[in-house]
């Protein structure tokens, strides 16, 4: 069953068109991220879902009810905005509390469905405080008790980690995906950063200029990109012009210049025919080896290191093959490779993916 069906919506403001038409299917339970760069359109989907904003065509339903004419408060959502939103002059009970107390939860039930909520986000003690005294990470964990405690039949985060420092943000998206795991809510989830789709996703819809690019599993959109955005959205990508040569029933035949014949996995280059085409690598799947070392059923090339970006485990690195410069993200083994050091470029055929080219 879809708990939230998106048909053919489209928002316009004025002659701006904000969100192209756009149909998704939500099935019941499903942690789902809307993607991508500021002003594609992602958070402009989840307020009409709110019913924040209204679409100007197109149907949503939720639970198979449609909702266009349904005001925010008789939808039943929960909601985690960004900067929380809680009330500073009543208390972290209280502030849970707030909707149950519109929604006609007898008054003996109240104060154990937020004791249950409190626990559920590893709070159980903090009742009595305000937000003031609270840290931003307790505050985001009281947005989202407030925000369950209604039992909500969907849950709505709109970038609600964006605020926090990034060690606490590792932490409180394996929180987030924790509670959201136990309570089984169906959640749509709003972020421009990378990691935390990958990371907490069942479904990624990678959204830009108001259009949807790709919907898949955090697997498929980083492994298999549908379009040039994705792959370059997702992670750093080397993007290769080629040509398709071949297009046989385990393989992709890509030419690519300095490396030479790429066989690409079919199921990584669906779309790929004979003619002009793209090879994407992502940076970590680009090895630099020593000059002469060998690499056993890798494509290779020899190559300049050109930049090198330490970043503790792992050095990015800038390289020049041939009239290209390429970029490589390494565990660090020893030492990194310096400036100006002859290396060879290497990479498997089954780590990369083909585009169909301009």
């Amino acid at each position: 069953m879809s708990s939230v069906v998106l048909d053919n919506i489209v928002k316009r403001f004025g002659s701006f068109t904000a969100v192209h038409p756009t149909s998704l299917e939500i099935p019941e339970g499903t942690f789902l991220t809307l993607l991508g760069p500021s002003g594609c359109g992602k958070t402009t989907n989840l307020r009409m879902i709110a019913g924040l904003l209204d679409p100007t065509e197109g149907e949503i339903l939720i639970g198979g009810r449609r909702v266009n004419d349904v005001p925010i408060h008789k939808r039943n959502l929960g909601i985690v905005f960004q900067n929380y939103a809680l009330f500073p002059h009543k208390s972290v009970a209280d502030n849970v509390a707030f909707g149950l107390k519109y929604r006609d939860v007898p008054k003996s039930e109240i104060a154990g469905r937020v004791q249950a909520a409190l626990d559920l986000v590893q709070l159980p003690d903090v009742g009595g405080r305000y937000p003031r005294e609270l840290s931003g990470g307790q505050q985001q964990r009281i947005a989202l008790a407030r925000a369950i405690v209604i039992e909500p039949d969907v849950l709505l985060l709109d970038e609600p980690l964006s605020a926090l420092d990034a060690n606490l943000r590792e932490d409180m998206r394996v929180e987030l995906k924790r509670i959201q795991d136990k309570i089984g809510v169906t959640t749509v989830f709003v972020t421009h950063d990378q990691s935390e789709a990958l990371a907490m996703s069942d479904r990624i819809v990678v959204m830009s200029a108001g259009r949807v690019e790709q919907v898949g599993t955090p697997e498929e959109v980083y492994n298999r990109p549908a379009s040039e955005f994705v792959a370059n959205f997702l992670g750093a990508s080397n993007i290769l012009e080629s040509r398709c040569t071949d297009t046989g029933r385990d393989a992709v035949q890509l030419d690519v210049p300095v490396f030479g014949a790429v066989p690409v996995p079919v199921d990584k280059a669906p779309e790929v025919r004979p003619g002009p085409a793209k090879l994407v690598l992502r940076a970590e799947k680009l090895l630099l080896l020593a000059e002469d070392a060998e690499a056993p059923g890798m494509v290779t090339a020899p190559a300049v290191v050109e930049t090198v970006d330490y970043q503790g485990q792992t050095v990015r690195y800038f390289i020049r093959a041939g009239d290209r410069q390429l970029q490589a993200i390494n565990m660090i083994d020893g030492h990194p490779f310096a400036k100006g050091t002859q290396v060879t470029a290497a990479f498997r055929p089954r780590d990369c993916a083909g585009l169909p080219g301009a």
